[in-house]
């Protein structure tokens, strides 16, 4: 098969379902894959480079997540659970990072997650994935910009907070004027600022935990914490309650997959991206919590109050103060408020974009398709800045109930996305072989194969089984709490619903599962060309020497 025969692949192309989502026409909305007279006028602008590439994966993860919302499972898992825990989630997303890269390659489409499960799972479960993860991303925005209003308060309590959250909601929307590249640029700043804080702090933390600040009186400190506390609290639910909110600290890792859409040269820089994203997320999440582990005792009493928006609980921040440095904690308080903007920056990028996919395959309102003359979702980014304002409601004395109720649908979706992306992968596999392709003919192959989805989906698999019993059964009651356990649960209902409305709005027509010999392997393929420089074999070498500059 030679991927620069765009004709023959297009006359072979056969015509969708409408059941499953997509155009009768079986192009969906990548204008450069097949040439055919049926492309939509505006399309997305391709103007991420290389370096916005690595910066969104990282700059949509390393947020409020690590830095405020760390403390709550350090208090209740201690400091072994927690780096037990953040390493489970970053192998997960090893395994599940590269399937998508292999994917995203190949198939460059706009909402790559909802548009792999549609072709290779099944429409209704590919339905169910796009909207949870819109929905899931919209409700985060309003969070993270009243968590920016409320880092302020850390200096100025006379201000209200309204105040803050109408100045942040104004800059994002600023941005949104400047289209996808104003995303990339700022996204790409902040991710640079965020990155020197937690090198800055690991650095601090090894000459904290070695005696080496004068001002703080505990001098060597060394493993004491993780025999006194001790390394973990409250057993194995304990345990199990440091991964929903890993899930929502690494949330945003899979943004590299669904910007390849809008990438100049997908083929070249998502293999960058996908290589040693994992490798600068699991060395700046695990390394940092280590040493926060280290010089922060799990039982303080300030870390009961830790939340994703309570920075003077974050226990960075707290490891500052511990330590009686001054104005650290004012520095660090600041990379706190980029890094929830940073974040809050790729909430509209990525709600707006899987909207906008999912009205493009027929499966949400007909005008959230509509992109502008440079590129923008319109109407998904003003639908987008209309859940900002829902921040205002911090205002109410009933604020932080509505805002748990609202993370409820994020955090857990996290994992139903990232199986979702393994599941795609290993059927995209078995029916690349089972349609008598080679594995020669992908332009890049995923580093562990579809031995890593199959572990990437196990791993899923039992993250969900430890959160669904940690909700049952939390950490200090209540036990079988109905509220307790839709809070930390919600996704998952969510997720059904979706796919049994689908299901019901299209009849139930079409299969329950896509057969492997059904599945269409040649709509939103993108063409290569023969001149193409192959992709490099992985080898021992080129590994470590990837790994090296995937840290620094």
């Amino acid at each position: 098969m030679e991927y620069e025969n765009k004709e023959k692949l297009s006359d072979e192309s056969p015509a969708k379902v409408d059941g499953y989502g997509i155009h009768e026409s079986g192009v969906n909305d990548v204008h450069d894959v097949h040439d055919v007279e049926t492309v939509p006028a505006n399309v997305l602008s391709r103007s991420l480079k290389g370096r916005h590439m690595q910066m969104i994966a990282i700059g949509g993860s390393i947020g409020a997540g690590l830095f405020v919302g760390s403390g709550n499972p350090l208090s209740t898992g201690g400091p072994g659970a927690v780096v037990l825990g953040y390493s489970f989630v970053g192998l997960l997303l090893l395994f599940t990072v590269q399937a998508l890269g292999e994917l995203a390659v190949l198939y460059p489409v706009n909402g790559a997650f909802f548009n792999y499960a549609v072709r290779f799972i099944d429409p209704a479960w590919g339905f169910a994935m796009g909207w949870d993860y819109a929905l899931g991303w919209l409700t985060v925005l309003p969070f993270e910009i009243s968590a920016a209003g409320l880092t302020i308060d850390f200096w100025r309590t006379d201000i209200n907070i309204g105040v803050w959250i109408a100045v942040f909601l104004f800059i994002l929307a600023g941005v949104q004027v400047f289209g996808v590249r104003g995303y990339g640029e700022v996204e790409f700043a902040l991710s640079l600022l965020k990155i020197t804080g937690v090198l800055g702090f690991i650095l601090f933390g090894i000459i904290v935990d070695c005696g080496g600040v004068k001002s703080d009186p505990r001098g060597y400190i060394g493993a004491k914490y993780w025999y006194d506390p001790g390394a973990f609290q409250n057993g194995f639910p304990g345990f199990c309650s440091v991964f929903v909110t890993a899930a929502f600290a690494f949330g945003g890792t899979e943004l590299v997959g669904l910007a390849a859409a809008e990438a100049a040269d997908p083929r070249k820089t998502l293999p960058q991206a996908t290589k040693q994203v994992f490798w600068r997320i699991s060395f700046f999440y695990v390394i940092s919590l280590l040493i926060v582990g280290l010089i922060v005792p799990s039982n303080n009493p300030d870390l009961l109050g830790a939340s994703n928006s309570n920075t003077k609980s974050s226990p960075f921040v707290l490891a500052i103060t511990l330590a009686n440095v001054n104005g650290l904690p004012s520095v660090f308080n600041a990379i706190i408020t980029i890094s929830v903007i940073s974040v809050a920056n790729s909430c509209t990028f990525a709600s707006t974009r899987t909207m906008q996919a999912l009205a493009a395959n027929n499966m949400g309102p007909s005008f959230l398709k509509y992109i502008d003359k440079k590129g923008r979702p319109i109407w998904c980014i003003l639908i987008q800045i209309a859940f900002g304002l829902l921040a205002f409601i911090n205002e109410a004395s009933s604020g932080p109930v509505v805002f748990d109720w609202l993370l409820s649908l994020s955090g857990l979706s996290y994992f139903f996305v990232w199986g979702s992306i393994c599941l795609s992968h290993i059927r995209f596999r078995h029916a690349w072989k089972a349609q008598g392709h080679t594995l020669s003919e992908l332009p890049y192959q995923a580093q562990f194969g579809i031995i890593g989805s199959y572990l990437g989906l196990l791993l899923n698999w039992l993250a969900l089984i430890a959160t669904f019993y940690v909700s049952l059964y939390p950490v200090g009651g209540p036990f079988l709490n109905s509220n307790y356990f839709f809070q930390e649960f919600l996704a998952g209902p969510i997720v059904i619903f979706f796919y049994f409305f689908w299901k019901c709005w299209t009849r139930f027509r079409g299969p329950l599962w896509v057969a492997t010999m059904d599945i269409d392997l040649l709509t939103g393929m993108r063409g290569f060309d023969k001149d193409e420089e192959p992709p490099v074999k992985s080898s021992y070498r080129t590994w470590m020497m990837g790994t090296i500059r995937g840290l620094f």
